[in-house]
């Protein structure tokens, strides 16, 4: 770029005395070149002469104050040799190449990283919806780009790559969902007890309907009928009945639900996961309570029941809830003089299970 400078400067202004007085112009042209030339040899005395860039432009531009036929006497080099050096020049001044980068820039690394987590955060996102995001928030980007991306990462660019998973669709339907399973325990003399367990999904709240010996259908049904009963008019703010495809249920069991608008899900064969709230409160159960106690027969194991499932409704915190019982819409304001209040226990179930309150 400097010399291409350079040479324009030298070109402007050894054409002024050229255009006044041609002949005398030529002559200090000629003497010009010939103490460059000495100049050039002072420079290689001990080894072979080379031109650089500047020398180059300097012949080049002098030329054109000199005769044609008297470039061979003037100028160190042959004419073939000045024009090509010429030609290199103007080939130098209007090549772009070099300034342009070769094919598509780069992605930048936090635009990928974006691109994969709107589509690992939005599974039913295609590439064109994933690049209409990146518009939105700023980030303009071409959506074969995009595809390129999520190909590369190992993701299926159409819209719909997977169905969702039984954990999100639990938790996006979270507030429509109750979910119902068997729980079965043993009395002292070996008895095997059967209680019909159900969970709201959104507030995390239990009900234990009845226990029985002989949980036939028609039992199943009416404790459907009494939770539907107890349920009142928070049954209309459920969808889903969730449960698995014990033959103990039947069609008038689900008929109770579908009676208030409800749609009843089963779950597949040998797939506790599905149902995987209601088993994990059903364990819950078990270790907090069950396994410790000694169940008399059915009248013991429904006072048991019901004990915990108070206890579980009103006061036992879950991580779900921002450690919020199921019954409670909000935490009790902070207590800070702790040194002057008194802590009460209350023993649920012999002192198996204790809770806490500060004295009023």
């Amino acid at each position: 770029m400097i010399v291409s400078l350079l040479y324009k400067m030298t070109r402007r202004l050894l054409s002024v005395p050229s255009a006044l007085l041609r002949s005398e112009a030529a002559k200090d042209a000629e003497l010009l070149v010939l103490r460059h030339e000495n100049a050039v040899l002072r420079r290689h005395l001990t080894g072979p002469v080379r031109y650089e860039p500047a020398d180059r432009a300097w012949f080049a531009a002098l030329s054109g104050l000199v005769d044609r036929r008297r470039w061979r006497e003037v100028f160190p080099v042959t004419p073939g040799t000045l024009l090509t050096w010429h030609r290199k020049l103007v080939v130098r001044k209007w090549d772009y190449s070099a300034r342009r980068p070769i094919g598509r820039p780069p992605t930048r690394a936090a635009v990928k990283s974006l691109v994969l987590r709107l589509a690992r955060e939005n599974p039913r996102w295609g590439h064109r919806r994933i690049q209409g995001e990146l518009a939105r928030l700023g980030h303009r980007i071409a959506h074969s780009t995009v595809w390129q991306i999520l190909h590369d990462a190992g993701i299926d660019p159409a819209p719909r790559r997977s169905g969702p998973t039984w954990r999100e669709f639990l938790t996006a339907q979270a507030e429509s969902i109750i979910a119902a399973d068997f729980l079965h325990l043993d009395t002292v003399l070996g008895t095997r007890l059967y209680a019909l367990v159900f969970l709201e999904h959104g507030t995390r709240r239990l009900h234990v309907t009845g226990v029985t010996a002989h949980p036939t259908r028609e039992w199943t049904t009416q404790q459907a009928r009494n939770l539907a009963t107890d349920l009142g008019r928070r049954m209309e703010s459920l969808c889903f009945l969730l449960r698995d495809r014990d033959g103990k249920y039947g069609q008038a069991f689900d008929a109770v639900f579908q009676a208030d608008d409800l749609r009843v899900i089963k779950s597949a064969p040998q797939a506790p996961r599905m149902n995987a709230h209601c088993e994990r409160v059903i364990g819950t159960i078990r270790r907090e309570g069950l396994d410790h106690i000694l169940i008399l027969g059915e009248a013991h194991a429904r006072q048991v029941l019901k004990t915990y499932e108070d206890h579980y409704n009103r006061r036992r915190p879950h991580q779900t809830r921002n450690q919020l019982p199921p019954e409670a819409q909000h935490h009790p304001t902070a207590v800070d003089d702790l040194d002057h209040r008194r802590l009460l226990r209350t023993r649920i179930l012999g002192g198996l299970i204790n809770e806490y309150r500060h004295a009023a």
